[in-house]
């Protein structure tokens, strides 16, 4: 087993993505379940294969970005084996110049609390992923708060799903998945009694962007990722907030393969998105929030935010 240690060299990548799936293992394992891979395709008119972790990091190297790299366990709500997060920080080792790892366990394992600790402890994982509409956990519930501690104490961020979401789209019922789970308020008693914890807010969080926007602005160890729409849908407000008040704390994300970064960099031009602002969307804020740079004194003290 090799623990993560990041070699990526900052100043000679273009962007940090912080929002990208590892949907496939070396074995040809998915993610998630048949069905739910089809869904998605079908919502994001995505019918591309999905590459293997050591596919994505070529990918990545080759337009000369970094990605944040994760999977989704959600095994007590699918019914379906996980991806290995420990799999996945081993690949993220040998792409260390262009691969950060987040790990991903169930909130409603018994041995959550434990996974989450093994993956920081022996694989150096730099974060974690939640998507409380797939696991089916209301993320404010105080039982899941071990689990919240664990990762402030290792002072890695947080990142949940936020908002309307493709996977079970147009299957009956949704597959019984509840988007009301993923709604970021429910994040703000979270960024309230973890003050310490960053938190990143996945997506424009449609159809609650105010939410997403009102917790942002309350809480300063809060974030957004711009991942999983293209740049030209936007919510009006959230670009506002993107080019003013909350500029030091947006993150580039795609939620490749569903959307890649190539399209999401097309597409910003299209947007009100101001030049300014891009280099600290597309790079520093991420190499802020993930430890890869340490940012002089005044700016680390600003409005609260993590250096």
């Amino acid at each position: 087993m090799t623990r993560y240690e990041s070699a990526i060299d900052v100043d000679a990548i273009t962007a940090i993505d912080v929002h990208v799936h590892i949907e496939v293992d070396d074995h040809g394992h998915h993610s998630l379940p048949d069905d739910l891979v089809a869904a998605a395709s079908r919502y994001f008119s995505a019918d591309g294969p999905r590459p293997d972790l050591d596919s994505v990091a070529a990918y990545y190297r080759d337009r000369s970005m970094a990605a944040v790299v994760f999977t989704v366990d959600a095994e007590e709500q699918l019914g379906h084996p996980p991806l290995s997060s420990a799999d996945i920080a081993e690949g993220a080792a040998r792409n260390n110049d262009v691969l950060i790892p987040f790990g991903s366990v169930d909130p409603r394992r018994e041995d959550a609390l434990d996974r989450i600790r093994r993956l920081i402890d022996d694989q150096g994982v730099r974060g974690f992923k939640f998507h409380p509409t797939v696991q089916g956990f209301d993320p404010s519930d105080e039982r899941f708060y071990p689990l919240y501690a664990a990762i402030r104490d290792a002072a890695i961020p947080a990142l949940f799903h936020t908002g309307q979401t493709g996977i079970g789209a147009g299957l009956p019922g949704g597959r019984g998945l509840r988007l009301a789970l993923s709604n970021p308020i429910l994040l703000d008693p979270v960024a309230a009694d973890f003050p310490d914890l960053q938190i990143v807010m996945a997506h424009p969080s449609v159809p609650w962007q105010d939410e997403a926007l009102s917790v942002a602005t309350h809480k300063h160890n809060t974030w957004i990722d711009l991942s999983g729409w293209s740049p030209k849908y936007f919510p009006e407000q959230l670009v506002r907030a993107a080019n003013s008040y909350l500029t030091r704390r947006v993150l580039f994300g795609s939620d490749f393969p569903l959307l890649t970064p190539d399209r999401w960099q097309r597409d910003v031009q299209a947007t009100a998105l101001k030049p300014d602002v891009m280099p600290g969307i597309l790079k520093d804020n991420a190499a802020r929030l993930l430890g890869l740079v340490v940012a002089d004194d005044a700016r680390s003290t600003h409005q609260g935010e993590r250096p």
